[in-house]
Order: C-alpha cells, then structure tokens, then sequence
C-alpha cells in the first residue's frame, strides 16, 4: 500500500482524543445555552441543490461552496460551507406563521479553500439567527446570546467590533460606482490600504465622484476605536446622503443596547468592517479574543434574504467555529473509574459488582471494565473498584508496577 493513502487532504483536519470529547462537550453547552434563550434547534442537510444555498450569499461563500451533479435530477448540488442561509430557507419556507422566530444550528460545513493559514476546511459551525424582528433590540439579543456562548468556552473578557455595512454602501451609491470599482474599493477597505483607495478615488470618471464622498471614503480606515469614532464620523461625513448618518445612529443605539446587557464587554467601532457585504444590510459585529489574532464569532443584519424563499424577512444572527474556540474550557475530557473483568471475580460478587458499575454510569462517570485478567487500568483511569468490607468501593487507583 501506498504509504501516502491515509494522508488526509490539506485542511481536511480530524479530532482525536481527548479533544474530541471535550469539543462535543462544548457543542452540547453552547446548544443548551441557545436552547434556554428560546432558540429552537435545526438540522439542515448537508447537501442541497446550489440555488438554494448560495440564496443572498456573497461572492466569498460562492468560491466556498463544493459542486456536484445531482444523478436523480440533473441539478447542481452543493455542499453547505455555512448554514445562515438554510436557516433563512427553513423560517421563510419549511415552517409556517409569521412574528417573532429564533432559530439555531450545530454542525460542520466544508469549505473549498480555508480561510487562514492552520484553519480547518471542515469548521463545526454553531450558530443562532433570529427572524421577525427588525430593531435594534434584536441585534443586542444576538450580540448578547454570542458573548454568553463564548463564555462557554472561557472567553470571558471578549471584545466586541460593531461596524455597518449602510455607510460604505451609502458612499458607494452617492458616488456612482460601478460594480467592478466597488468591488475594488471594499477589497481595499478590508486591507485598510489608503493608497490603494487614493489610486482608485484617482482613476475615477473626472467629476464623477465628489471630493467628499472621496473623503469620507479615505477616512473610513481611520474610523475604528471607542464609542468616539462615531462622532469623529459625524464630522467628517457631514452633508453627506442621510444614508450614512442613518447607519451611524443604529450603530449609536445598538452600542447602547449591548452595554446594557454585557456590562463586562469592551466595545469598539471599526467603519471599515464590511465582512459578509454581499449579503449583510446593516449592522455586523464580530468577537475578538486575546489569545487569537482573527474574529472568534461573526455575525449581522442581513433583511431580506429569504425573498427568494418566498418570504422577505428581518433576519439577524451569528456563527462561531466551535473548533477555533480554546480546548482548555473546562471541559472534562473525562477520568474513568477501572472495573475488574466479571469473569474473573468471584460468582458470588458478580451481580453488586455490576450493578455498582452500571449506577456510577448512570450518574454520568465513565467505567472501564477490563477483558481479560491481565488487562492493565487505561491512562485516563484514575480511580478503581475494590472490594473492601464486603462491598465494591471506589478508591484512588494504584498502578502495578
């Protein structure tokens, strides 16, 4: 056999113990936490047809998304690289009723190419999106719901970026772009290269774009900070369309509405954040923790994507990788308590030896039970039973040497 067969395609990652355990954990943790804010959970496919999945997606989840050929239809098919838009598919067409609906998910999702260097291409998404409600509140809710599911991971001080994707938007309209200059231009603002925005503002139609929508453009990588960038903002994008300033006192009322329900939260603005732009229509947020150097949750506003279901709604939501998150969350890969084999223990100990094995399972340990006589107590087992004063006991085990 080729020594090469078992090798894993790049990327393609798989979790051993005892990290696999303790991110199963995780994912059951962050479910009863979104569970007991009253999501409800789902389970979409992992395959759909194409259509269906890149539905209000941007360009980046496109080039994401694996292709095949349906043999029973003769569709595309295509493998989930994220779940939002399944989620707006399941509220706008597979559940019925109108109001208020939250929903969440956990499950992995495959991605073409990954997303960093070291990042896995089959990310455990969890997530929660919240449809029916169009404000503020709604926002402060997910923005909330994600800094209680990072807590789950020990990620207790997380900093929260809030930006929205109505300025840019609103500049690029009052501008006149067309689409391949303001793809260029929102490239550029991801990178935060002024020059590059100067070159471009530069080769612009002579006329076509004033010189304050170009102002504002090139102060967008300088508007990050405290809660007074957004003043900073209000000045430098003054006489500007009522779009920005529109967008601007949103985020005002999101900012206060999240301090208010994370007391503990450091906040920042970032203008220039436009992750999701494709399919985003107003506010977006993401979490950042010390210990990494890229976003460890993401989310937003993205009204309006489930018209291709049937049903334009208010839609807000997020996702994190639950495999990016810290191993060490307090979750117990688990020690295990060592039974002797029934076999070899005395008929007449067998039935309270058994019996004491299943009630400590039953209380959630986990029990190892040796096959054979010489069978040695496992790593993981720190604990045994012994037969003392005519009963099994557990004990502090001891290793034979």
């Amino acid at each position: 056999m080729n020594r090469h067969t078992w090798r894993l395609p790049d990327g393609i990652d798989e979790v051993l113990p005892p990290d696999a355990w303790a991110l199963e954990q995780l994912r059951r943790r962050v479910l009863d936490l979104f569970v007991a804010w009253g999501y409800q959970y789902v389970e979409p496919p992992l395959v759909e047809f194409l259509d269906s999945l890149l539905v209000g997606s941007g360009n980046d989840l496109e080039l994401q998304t694996f292709r095949m050929v349906d043999q029973r239809s003769g569709r595309m098919l295509g493998i989930r690289a994220d779940m939002t838009s399944q989620a707006a598919r399941i509220d706008a067409a597979s559940l019925r009723g109108d109001g208020t609906r939250r929903l969440c998910y956990a499950g992995t999702v495959v991605h073409a190419n990954p997303t960093g260097v070291l990042e896995s291409r089959v990310p455990l998404l969890a997530g929660a999106e919240l449809f029916g409600a169009n404000d503020a509140e709604a926002d402060a809710e997910v923005v909330a719901l994600m800094v209680d599911a990072l807590h789950c991971a020990g990620i207790d001080e997380p900093v929260i970026e809030l930006g929205h994707v109505g300025i840019f938007r609103s500049l690029a309209a009052a501008g006149d772009f067309d689409r391949a200059r303001e793809q260029a231009l929102f490239l550029a603002l991801q990178r935060k290269a002024k020059p590059d925005l100067e070159e471009l503002l530069a080769g612009s139609v002579p006329g076509s774009v004033s010189r304050s929508v170009a102002a504002a453009i090139l102060a967008l990588p300088d508007l990050l900070g405290d809660v007074g960038v957004l003043d900073r903002a209000r000045k430098a994008f003054a006489g500007l369309p009522d779009g920005v300033h529109e967008a601007l006192n949103e985020l005002q009322v999101l900012a206060h509405a999240v301090a208010q329900r994370c007391e503990q939260v450091k906040l920042r603005f970032d203008l220039c954040e436009l992750t999701g732009y494709g399919y985003h229509t107003g506010a977006v947020f993401a979490a950042y923790s010390e210990n990494f150097g890229r976003a460890v949750a993401r989310g937003g506003r993205y009204d309006g994507v489930g018209v291709s279901f049937g049903r334009a709604r208010p839609a807000t939501g997020f996702d994190v990788d639950l495999k990016r998150l810290p191993r060490a969350s307090g979750a117990n890969a688990g020690t295990a308590v060592w039974a002797p084999g029934l076999r070899w223990v005395p008929a007449e100990r067998r039935d309270a030896l058994w019996c004491a094995v299943r009630d400590l399972r039953a209380a959630g340990e986990r029990v190892i039970g040796a096959l054979n006589e010489s069978e040695a107590p496992t790593d993981d087992c720190d604990r045994e039973f012994v037969w003392q004063k005519n009963a099994w006991r557990v004990q502090t085990l001891k290793r034979r040497r």
